[in-house]
């Protein structure tokens, strides 16, 4: 099943994404990728969601992809949240929304702060309390390579060195949806740097408050897909979010932060049968 790309306002230009026509009557899923990753990082749910009966669509953030940079290198949640408002204005239905890592804290703000927005919520191991070593590690690896890297191959083994456990890819094709060759013939993360300026970004404590209040405003149904092996959320801060959305199902899949992408099969099954459970 081969989705369909189409643009769709942003606050600061396109956001891009790909749809795939739901086989059935279900209502609409937003998927939303993590910081440095891009729409494709759905493809395989996007396909599974579709045929659950779901009309789906992976969102390009800014800055990401496809999707416009903003002109003034703006990436705050507010920015973000704004855009999913806007979009989901445009789609003109209540979706379900499906976040991981930055696209959850997204979700969960857009929800929270707005409501009623989402039919339910979904977030993809991320909660108001993340592990510090974990961020600081995503945050390491978007920041390596600021040069770019020399060929596909090069790409390939920074990918293998953040995600040891995955198999190396064998067909290096698929990279070229995560890069962009520059004229200097060196090839660059699909994101804007700006992403990683956060010099104007509240403190920590202040960040929490906001997700934690947030949290506890949320009445959709809303589940949290942990991976057992995360670095970024532990079962504490899985407890800690169930304690601020006491409805909230909270579910594991056997893999990291990278959840989707580690055992998708699992992942989607799981959040259908919630979906069907919620929302039948």
């Amino acid at each position: 099943m081969s989705p369909e790309t189409v643009k769709l306002a942003g606050t600061a230009g396109t956001i891009a994404a790909d749809r795939w026509e739901g086989d059935g009557d279900r209502g609409t899923v937003l998927l939303l990728h993590g910081g440095g990753q891009t729409r494709h990082s759905w493809s395989r749910s996007g396909e599974r969601f579709a045929a659950a009966g779901w009309t789906t669509y992976a969102l390009d953030s800014r800055g990401h992809g496809d999707s416009d940079w903003d002109p003034s290198g703006d990436y705050s949640m507010d920015r973000l949240v704004a855009d999913l408002r806007n979009v989901i204005d445009q789609i003109g239905a209540s979706p379900v929304l499906v976040g991981a890592s930055m696209g959850g804290i997204t979700s969960l703000v857009a929800e929270g702060e707005n409501a009623p927005l989402a039919r339910a919520l979904v977030l993809v191991d991320i909660a108001t309390r993340m592990e510090p070593a974990g961020v600081d590690r995503i945050l390491s690896f978007m920041a390596s390579a600021p040069d770019g890297f020399a060929s596909l191959e090069e790409v390939a083994d920074a990918v293998a060195a953040y995600n040891p456990h995955r198999p190396r890819p064998q067909n290096l094709d698929g990279l070229r949806k995560n890069v962009r060759q520059g004229d200097d013939g060196r090839w660059r993360w699909h994101w804007d740097p700006a992403f990683l300026d956060r010099g104007d970004e509240p403190r920590r404590e202040a960040r929490e408050a906001r997700l934690d209040a947030a949290a506890a405003a949320v009445a959709v149904p809303t589940m949290l897909v942990r991976g057992q092996s995360s670095d970024v959320i532990s079962a504490d801060g899985a407890a800690h979010l169930q304690s601020l959305i006491p409805h909230a199902v909270v579910r594991e899949a056997a893999a990291g932060h990278m959840v989707a992408g580690d055992d998708n099969d699992v992942f989607v099954t799981q959040v259908v049968e919630f979906l069907d459970a919620k929302l039948p």
